[in-house]
């Protein structure tokens, strides 16, 4: 029970101001240790990140105490005076850390994160940062990525909104309030804090990092310390030992809650009223007691921030106001190093942060240990912060003259690191270059190689365009809090393949929609970010509680598939890494009943870093990538690869060999950025990997073969051996057998051998062609046929004949005279040599004069002309654009379709048709004579002749002796 104050105390007007706390300064030191404790990862400090909510609690007392001594005093305040005091106070220390965390950052961090945390002390700068960051925590695909240097500026920004929200709005009540001024601040700080109290509790449920950085779901813990201060007049009634319960108490509960809470523990919600309501207690322990003097400022008349050591003014109370006992109160947090440390508490709180993230950056994960000796250096320029930036603005006699001094001095504090955030971001953006859209590289469909083109240079897609590079099927993947999936359908066919899982399912999207479309299926997408697909109990870190959304919607989603119409194969995937043991049978056992195709397309590599930010340190500007620092972005195999998985009556697709080939993991392979983020694939790499997943399915036989393969050749053997006598066969000299025509027939000048200077295997699961020029002028070269002459399209299908080449590296000045071709001949044509060209000639590539084109070209009929208009060069798509065929692994196809109407002859570049000749472009009987018959195939380079004269001449001076055509497979398939 409270004894009555002496009868003078009782007699005179309550007052606000807060004065000078000894006892708070040591309460900061309180605060400061445990976000600091936390951050270095101390055991037992595991909730330290309640010490910002102990600073919101005292900025909430001091600034509302000061404004409501000016209210009780006079009525009002300037508004003016009071954002002048705060801009010294706290933005010239804020503007030099970030400053100089933007220039620290520039040499450390990859270019990519350069320009994230470019933006970052740009929204920090500008007191919005808490907004930037809410965006990027509540964004599933954002929340992974290395946390920001400058992440501690949310708490800043909070506080600076309270600052700019909260004076005009007291002013504003007590002006229209008039003289019960003090009852409507009071009641209107009672309903603003219940509000913000209420909204916490909401978004804590929903959105955990929303409630925890947003200034409105704070706000109540700035009104409990405001209505801690409406409280002081009465203060004096308390007595010493109730407030040293209070005090104790308080601490109690701020010290429970570093060591009881965790990163689990839903936040702010309830939790937060633990250390609040202690924070409250412990200031209200020592309100209402006198004030004593600031050793820091004997005359400041300025009160705290609660973010950092602001001395309190020593300002008597105002005229009248109770003037209780001056006995020192405040236990452990009067003492000298607590206050010490309470001094230095903003601009340490400032400088600790950033000191930890930018030596990780450098140096990798830092054991406990370690950021706890980084983070007591930072105390080093904090120290020097605080007594040379610091104190000297906020003292200053010239910025304390008048209000628009003050205020200039904040707002060039302001304009330095934004300026500087701005050169940084420019900065990143040169290095990292022009991000310009490269066509994605075609996947091989088996082998060791990711590609048809095996070590591939380059990075496709840039690291820039890599984070962005999602699968389009975002709108399918749902949000946290849905729990019924939209019909999302890709695709006319009644025919459908269903994908079922978390976003690990949804990386394959790319990969499975061209098997689907090919067959003329739909696909179903049903996934859900971050939601296990086994039944498993998880909390998300965005809600920060059980993931109870999760189960419904796998409910719902199976309950769905099992009564809806049954899909032609269902495709599962999920994350292998989430924590506990899966039960795979809730979920198998209800697919199951459906009795049809199950396979799970095992988890991929989780790397556990921003992948694109890594690969941007590559970045130089020139376009150009240095292999080592891509290289030094590979995770170990082991720690990457998330536990192979058994689940009964399930297939498997495992694609793990060609993404971790060897002991590693590689963030780029073939040319081709695996990684958008820290876990999943490129769309890209998903894209890529469909020949494969499709060879996969096919094999397992869950999905009908487009095509059977009916011959194939991958040129595998030694370095300088021979293709296969089985398949191959050599054509000789310079004319076919019995020589009907010189020269072939086309004016070429080599000599054709069987030279393994001219035609051998590269030991790399490749064939050579190479033209030789021999001191004397002559040239020799190489000239395969296949040995089998009957490939040949069945009755109504069709046959598709293909080869992935790359042409001679050389360009239009080296390259005259070269002719290298990939073509086919009819059956007949072997019979006597001189059925040409009505026994048909299907010329599915050739390329001549280092140019940067192909044609694609059919001859049939007569000479010297007919309806394949032969005088003219047959029938030709004319040269197509191929600029980098000279450099690059490309698939050249012909296909003979006698499966429509009119039949027809297609030729690809890639999966790209380029040219069509159809059966009503002649007579039946030419038609048929061209095309209804076995072929055999060839390869060869040849030197000079008639194209290669056509297109500008034949080999000189200046052409190159020795490059070759490199041919990775040729395969004949068919479809009936």
């Amino acid at each position: 029970m409270a004894a009555a104050p002496p009868a003078s105390a009782r007699s005179r007007k309550p007052g606000y101001h807060p004065g000078f706390r000894p006892d708070i300064e040591g309460l900061r030191a309180v605060a400061v240790l445990t976000v600091l404790a936390f951050h270095a990862s101390i055991p037992y400090f595991g909730g330290g990140y309640v010490g910002v909510d102990v600073f919101f609690v005292i900025s909430g007392f001091l600034i509302t105490g000061q404004l409501l001594a000016g209210i009780a005093r006079d009525g009002r305040f300037s508004l003016a005076e009071f954002y002048a005091r705060r801009a010294r106070r706290i933005l010239p220390a804020a503007g030099v850390v970030l400053t100089v965390t933007g220039v620290a950052a520039y040499l450390v961090l990859p270019p990519l994160r350069l320009r994230d945390t470019a933006v970052d002390v740009l929204t920090s700068a500008l007191n919005v940062a808490n907004w930037r960051f809410v965006a990027n925590e509540t964004d599933y695909l954002l929340a992974s990525r290395d946390a920001s240097p400058v992440l501690h500026f949310w708490s800043l920004a909070v506080e600076e909104q309270f600052y700019l929200v909260w004076a005009p709005l007291l002013l504003v009540i007590a002006l229209i309030a008039g003289r019960h001024r003090l009852k409507a601040i009071t009641f209107g700080v009672l309903a603003i804090t219940a509000g913000s109290f209420a909204l916490s509790l909401h978004w804590t449920a929903t959105s955990e990092p929303l409630a925890y950085l947003a200034s409105p779901s704070r706000a109540w813990q700035f009104g409990l310390g405001a209505l801690v201060a409406l409280t002081a007049p009465l203060a004096v009634w308390l007595t010493r030992a109730l407030r040293h319960a209070l005090l104790w108490s308080g601490l109690a509960a701020v010290a429970g809650s570093t060591v009881l809470f965790d990163e689990s523990t839903p936040f702010p919600g309830t939790a937060a009223l633990v250390p609040t309501v202690g924070a409250a207690a412990i200031i209200l322990a020592g309100t209402g007691l006198s004030p004593v003097p600031d050793p820091a400022r004997r005359q400041a008349d300025e009160s705290e921030t609660g973010r950092g050591p602001v001395p309190d003014s020593e300002a008597a109370p105002a005229e009248g106001a109770a003037r209780p006992e001056r006995r020192p109160f405040g236990g452990p947090l009067r003492t000298r190093p607590m206050r010490a440390i309470g001094r230095l508490s903003f601009a340490w709180y400032l400088w600790h942060w950033p000191v930890v993230v930018l030596l990780e950056a450098g140096l990798g994960p830092l054991s406990w240990p370690v950021k706890a000796v980084a983070t007591v250096a930072a105390a080093l320029p904090a120290y020097l912060t605080l007594r040379l930036v610091e104190r000297p603005l906020r003292f200053s006699a010239v910025l304390s003259l008048r209000p628009s001094r003050g205020l200039s001095a904040g707002f060039s504090a302001v304009v330095v690191p934004v300026v500087a955030a701005l050169l940084l971001g420019s900065a990143a953006v040169r290095v990292m270059g022009d991000p310009v859209p490269r066509p994605d590289p075609r996947g091989a469909a088996d082998g060791s190689g990711l590609t048809v083109e095996p070590g591939a240079a380059g990075m496709v897609p840039h690291p820039v365009l890599a984070r962005q590079d999602f699968p389009p099927s975002a709108g399918c993947e749902i949000p946290l809090t849905a729990v019924i999936s939209p019909r999302c359908l890709f695709g006319t066919g009644e025919r459908r393949m269903t994908l079922l899982g978390d976003s690990h399912a949804g990386q394959w999207f790319s990969a499975l929609k061209p098997i689907a479309d090919r067959r003329g299926w739909s696909l179903e997408v049903l996934v859900k970010p971050g939601c296990p697909l086994p039944r498993l109990t998880v909390v998300d870190p965005r809600l920060g509680r059980e993931y109870r959304e999760c189960d419904t919607w796998r409910k719902n989603t199976l309950d769905r598939l099992v009564g809806g119409a049954k899909p032609e194969l269902i495709v599962i995937s999920t994350l292998g890494f989430y924590p506990g043991d899966p039960d795979w049978a809730a979920v198998i056992d209800p697919l199951r009943s459906l009795n049809v195709p199950i396979v799970y397309l095992r988890d991929t590599p989780s790397p556990g870093f921003d992948v694109p930010a890594c690969l941007s340190k590559a970045l130089n500007g020139s376009g150009s990538a240095d292999r080592r620092t891509i290289d030094r972005c590979a995770v170990p195999r082991v720690s990457a690869l998330p536990p192979a998985r058994f689940i009964g009556g399930v297939r498997v697709v495992d694609v793990t060999d060609v993404l971790c080939p060897g002991t590693t993991c590689p963030a780029v392979r073939d040319g081709v950025v695996m990684y958008r983020d820290s876990s999943h694939l490129t769309d890209t790499a998903a894209a890529v990997l469909s020949p494969r997943i499709e060879r996969h399915l096919e094999l397992l036989r869950v999905i009908p073969p487009l095509w059977r393969e009916v011959w194939r050749d991958d040129f595998t053997g030694p370095q300088r051996s021979r293709p296969s006598q089985a398949n191959w066969q050599y054509d000789l000299g310079t004319c076919y057998p019995g020589c009907p025509a010189k020269n072939w027939g086309t004016g070429e000048i080599e000599t054709m051998t069987d030279s393994t200077a001219n035609v051998s295997l590269n030991g790399d699961g490749q064939l050579a062609i190479a033209p030789r020029r021999f001191p004397d002028g002559r040239w020799t070269s190489g000239r395969l046929t296949s040995v089998r002459a009957d490939f040949q399209a069945p009755p109504g299908g069709v046959m598709r004949v293909e080869a992935s080449l790359r042409l001679p590296k050389m360009n239009r000045r080296d390259g005259a005279g070269y002719w290298p071709a990939f073509w086919m001949l009819g059956a007949p044509f072997r019979a006597t040599y001189t059925d040409w060209p009505g026994a048909g000639e299907v010329d599915i590539m050739e390329s001549v004069n280092g140019r940067g084109g192909v044609f694609a070209t059919m001859h049939c009929g007569t000479l010297p002309d007919g309806p394949c208009k032969e005088s003219s060069g047959g029938l030709s798509s004319g040269e197509v654009p191929c600029a980098d065929c000279h450099t690059r692994f490309r698939t050249y196809a012909a296909e003979i379709d006698f499966s429509t109407s009119p039949q027809q002859v297609r030729w690809y570049l890639d999966d790209r048709e380029i040219h069509r000749v159809t059966a009503d472009e002649m007579d039946p009987q030419t038609w048929a004579r061209t095309t209804d018959h076995g072929f055999f195939l060839i390869l060869n380079v040849a030197m000079g002749g008639a194209l290669p004269k056509a297109k500008g001449g034949g080999p000189t001076r200046a052409t190159v002796s020795g490059r070759p055509m490199l041919v990775d497979h040729v395969s004949v398939s068919v479809r009936n």
